[in-house]
């Protein structure tokens, strides 16, 4: 179980209503208000589940990850793109949860308007994201 939970402030219920966030225990919980009944469920089940999207999505537009991340560092070498291209290989979703996300990050995303929205057993219901400009739009 995590001791923190990575999408703090970004996770809602099926009304559109923020989640909290406590720590039972020591371990990160959602908790989500089940018409009056406080349904604690561990942050790193939801957590997980949000994970899985981005990495499944980061393979699918990995050519655009990596292209991208040549642009934001400057290079456009072989060396650095292999790099990245074996960093994007190996993402592991242990070492995200343990590193966690940083707050500034949480603001950002919300800003955006990112929304994590979950039912009462904590199952992911669907992920509000700020669309990627197209080349036509």
């Amino acid at each position: 179980m995590a001791r923190q939970a990575l999408f703090e402030g970004l996770v809602y219920d099926t009304y559109e209503r923020p989640v909290e966030t406590r720590l039972v225990g020591g371990e990160a919980t959602y908790v989500v208000d089940d018409d009056g009944f406080l349904r604690h469920i561990d942050s790193e089940q939801v957590d997980r589940q949000v994970l899985a999207v981005f990495l499944t999505q980061l393979q699918e537009n990995k050519e655009m990850a990596v292209e991208q991340m040549l642009n934001m560092l400057g290079k456009d070498d072989l060396f650095t793109k292999a790099a990245i291209d074996a960093a994007l290989r190996n993402v592991d979703m242990d070492q995200i949860i343990a590193q966690g996300v940083p707050l500034q990050a949480r603001n950002m995303l919300g800003m955006l308007g990112f929304r994590i929205i979950i039912n009462y057993h904590g199952d992911l219901v669907r992920l509000n994201q700020p669309a990627i400009p197209d080349d036509e739009g």
